[in-house]
């Protein structure tokens, strides 16, 4: 019976310890197959000390990584004539396109344009694109999220306004409704004007959609847009200068990435340099 006893013990804790490996497998089987990641109910807490170092290094993405793929994703907002807008085939197209495609010619990678919200663009740096150009602004804002190419344009802003309106002079802005495309310049300097009331616009064409049926006392725009649209509606619109500080646009770049920033100036220096820029205004803006 005692030896009877001794194997059934011996038996039982053979089997016990079989579950207990089984158990342990399938465990580690699971991580590996989750990418290791362990649930947010396990997690511990992260580092706040080493925390703060990663973020640092995944931010400051090399140039060569980005271009590695043969690929540069690049974000616009095409509802900005002449510099981006909805060509005929459905696709984006206009001088800031143009350029970014003789800048990626120049660098030797393909250029992919993805057509967004504009105020969205900035954010995705990094993320869903690589790169922003959409007749952008440098900002100090701006630049405390992402670095800026050097200046390819420099633009002011004009001030679209109905045939018939009491506005001749940038003070007569004060205490009138008026419209701009959300997070451009435009949009900012509303609040500069007492009493106005700001109309925000994901598109700066539905801003002037508004002004013509009279919903809006007034649009800010940048200047050869306002030309654009000025001309489009010249029997019910015209365009006013009141002599806006000048601002520059720019390629919006990840942060940090100083190899990046020196190709895409590179590229762009080049393209002044051999008459290519020269033929995108001539095509894209003066005519």
């Amino acid at each position: 019976m005692k030896k009877a006893a001794v194997l059934l013990m011996l038996a039982m804790t053979m089997a016990f310890a079989g579950c207990g490996t089984d158990s342990a497998d399938n465990s580690a089987q699971g991580q590996a197959e989750s990418g290791g990641k362990v649930s947010s109910d396990e997690a511990e807490p992260l580092d706040d000390s080493n925390a703060g170092s990663d973020t640092e290094d995944s931010s400051e993405v090399s140039s060569g990584d980005v271009l590695a793929d043969g690929v540069l994703t690049v974000g616009t907002n095409a509802e900005f004539p002449p510099f981006e807008f909805v060509g005929d085939n459905g696709e984006p197209d206009g001088f800031d396109i143009a350029l970014i495609k003789a800048i990626g010619d120049k660098l030797g990678v393909e250029v992919e344009v993805e057509n967004m919200e504009f105020d969205s663009l900035v954010a995705s740096i990094g993320s869903k694109i690589d790169v922003a150009i959409a007749g952008m602004t440098v900002t100090d804002e701006r630049t405390r999220m992402v670095d800026f190419s050097d200046s390819y344009y420099q633009a002011v802003q004009f001030v679209l306004v109905p045939l018939e309106t009491e506005i001749a002079a940038a003070d007569d802005l004060a205490g009138k409704t008026i419209g701009a495309q959300l997070g451009t310049t435009g949009d900012l300097m509303i609040e500069d004007f007492e009493g106005a009331t700001p109309k925000q616009y994901n598109k700066a064409v539905d801003a002037v959609n508004d002004l013509v049926n009279g919903r809006l006392d007034a649009v800010i725009v940048d200047k050869n847009p306002a030309l654009v649209f000025a001309d489009n509606f010249s029997d019910q619109i015209q365009y006013m200068d009141f002599n806006f500080e000048p601002e520059d646009y720019a390629i919006a770049l990840p942060k940090g990435d100083e190899a990046l920033a020196e190709a895409v100036n590179g590229a762009l220096a080049e393209l002044k340099s051999d008459g290519t820029f020269d033929e995108l205004v001539n095509q894209y803006i003066e005519n």
